[in-house]
């Protein structure tokens, strides 16, 4: 016999049972079917069905602080206020629904407001990686057409000489401009809408009437790294963002039926959580998993000009932060700090991250360092909307290899090379179904064509299932590594090297890295009678590419690189000749 008062055995009740428990009829998760696009997906049958009715939600906390940033601070309703000050700027502007609006900026106050004012104003929102360089931003705004681009000062003096090669764009809206330039197209965004602290005093904007949206209307474009090297634009729907906010949470409703108990019912009188950003809005995960659904629940959202573990340990003190992560680096940072045991840090509740491999360990560490906080990890691709799957609490604790099980409304299967499944524990490719998968790419109908077949998206991982359905990514078919939640195309690279006069071959391959799950690192041969320093060609490939795609170390190579029978480089076998001793 056992004691009334103690824990059952783990897990309590299988997948199986809790999400058929979640979803049954009356309830928050409850699941029905719908046809979108000629195929029939599983959806979360209660979600709320646009954007707007989302933000409408969030309106119930305005005077919660939102946003903070140094010594900025807004609250729900100033956000608000401001948000809808700027849709009505957009549309008084002539923006149109499905009009391209970029955001090129680093984590801001005004990040937030540009992206839910274009959401308002019924314009497709197109964030652009802040880390990009010129050439690759103009890149994101011609493949788009975007026509109106809200920047930072920063991003816009290395986007400037580019505008004039794109065309389609007639306003840019900057923020933080440190001079006033005299460009008719060029707008200080504070001119619309003030400054952060300011926006409390914003008068309220006339109550207009919004385009009307549908829930598989097309919202945003997210750019992601494809198999020609040039990144493609994920068009993804409001149904596809709000079905991952409700993926996010059944995982958590699901981690307390697994251990015996019930989920707490959602109470908006609840004290309010914190998330430290740690990862970029204009990343699928800081905008969809983060910045959305703390802004629906009246949470906050502290940011850091970068992050900065010395700044971010008192932070975390201060604001009293419940949620860090993002990638696996935050965690290790933290838990690795030599000065962690100086700070109470017992506000922390969750500790989550995804985006690079994750070392076992981790999870064990931070069960040790912080004991009440609830650890996760997932997995997911700009082309599911973030998070797709999900490993918290006991069942990542259990399986810390693996990035977690589908929600209920997603299918997730292991295909072979002949398109047949793969029984349970083969290797083969990930592929994935549900309402989260976009519905393609912007203006790429053959790799659309090749990446998403019947509701399906190929993910271009290798992974296995086990027997409960939990999921274990253990490789990428697609010639691609993640630094620190960044994807770095390994081609792009290479090309940048091969463009220097004294490389004949060049590879790049994964460094393993305990924080950053792997660095890029060069491989090359050098042609006869030419030389070439590490430096010089980091500093080479540096003026071509983002910071962060430039080799952490290049390796000279006596001869040819090593190759199969077709001529391409096997960079397996790069590998293994230097986890030899003599490097």
């Amino acid at each position: 016999m056992t004691d009334a008062g103690a824990k059952p055995a783990f897990p309590a009740m299988p997948i199986e049972h809790a999400h058929k428990l979640l979803t049954q009829p009356g309830t928050m998760f409850e699941v029905g079917e719908e046809t979108i696009r000629g195929v029939t997906f599983k959806v979360w049958k209660n979600a709320p069905p646009t954007l707007r009715e989302v933000f409408a939600l969030a309106g119930m906390f305005g005077p919660r602080e939102f946003l903070v940033f140094e010594d900025e601070r807004a609250t729900i309703a100033a956000f608000q206020t401001a948000a809808k000050t700027f849709a009505a700027e957009l549309i008084a502007d002539g923006v149109k629904p499905g009009d391209r609006l970029a955001i090129v900026m680093r984590n801001l106050p005004e990040w937030p407001v540009a992206f839910w004012g274009g959401v308002l104003a019924g314009a497709i929102v197109t964030p652009l990686n802040a880390w990009w360089t010129g050439a690759e931003l103009e890149y994101g705004l011609q493949d788009s057409g975007s026509s109106v681009v809200v920047v930072d000062s920063e991003r816009y003096e290395r986007l400037r000489d580019h505008l004039p090669n794109c065309p389609d764009v007639r306003r840019v809206y900057v923020s933080r401009l440190r001079e006033d330039i005299a460009d008719p197209m060029v707008r200080r965004l504070e001119s619309v809408i003030g400054a952060t602290n300011a926006w409390k005093d914003l008068p309220a904007p006339a109550e207009g009437a919004y385009p009307p949206r549908l829930p598989d209307d097309d919202v945003t474009i997210f750019y992601t790294s494809g198999t020609t090297g040039k990144p493609k634009g994920a068009v993804i729907t409001h149904r596809n963002i709000i079905s991952n906010m409700l993926n996010s949470a059944s995982a958590q409703a699901r981690a307390f039926l697994r251990r015996g108990e019930m989920p707490p019912a959602p109470d908006p009188t609840a004290p309010q959580k914190a998330s430290l950003m740690s990862v970029p809005f204009f990343h699928a995960t800081g905008c969809f998993a983060v910045m959305i659904p703390f802004m629906m629940g009246g949470n906050k959202l502290v940011m850091q000009r970068k992050w900065d573990t010395d700044l971010a340990l008192p932070l975390i003190v201060k604001e009293r932060i419940t949620h860090v992560g993002g990638v696996p680096t935050i965690a290790w940072q933290i838990l690795e700090h030599p000065k962690v045991d100086e700070y109470d840090l017992s506000c922390l509740e969750g500790i989550s991250y995804g985006g690079a491999p994750a070392a076992p360990e981790l999870v064990k560490r931070i069960k040790q360092r912080f004991p009440l906080a609830v650890p996760g990890q997932g997995w997911g691709m700009t082309e599911t909307s973030a998070t797709a799957v999900s490993n918290n609490a006991e069942d990542y604790e259990r399986k810390p290899s693996s990035c977690g099980v589908p929600a209920a409304t997603g299918e997730a299967k292991i295909v072979g090379p002949d398109g047949a499944e793969m029984p349970r524990g083969e290797v083969g490719e990930l592929w994935y179904k549900g309402p989260v998968v976009v519905r393609g790419y912007w203006n790429k109908p053959e790799a659309t064509a090749e990446t998403f077949v019947d509701g399906w998206v190929k993910t271009g991982d290798l992974a296995k299932m086990d027997e409960e359905g939990f999921l274990y990514i253990v490789d990428r078919a697609k010639d691609m590594l993640i630094r620190g939640g960044e994807n770095i195309y390994c081609v792009e690279v290479e090309n940048a090297l091969y463009d220097h006069p004294a490389v004949m071959d060049a590879a790049v391959i994964g460094k393993p890295h305990q924080s950053l799950g792997e660095e890029p690192l060069a491989v090359v041969h050098l042609k006869p009678g030419m030389n070439a320093t590490s430096d010089q060609l980091r500093h080479h490939v540096a003026q071509k590419i983002a910071a962060f795609k430039v080799p952490v170390e290049v390796i000279f190579w006596p001869t040819t690189l090593p190759r199969n029978a077709n001529g391409k480089i096997v960079k397996r076998d790069l590998k293994a000749e230097i986890e030899k001793p003599q490097f």
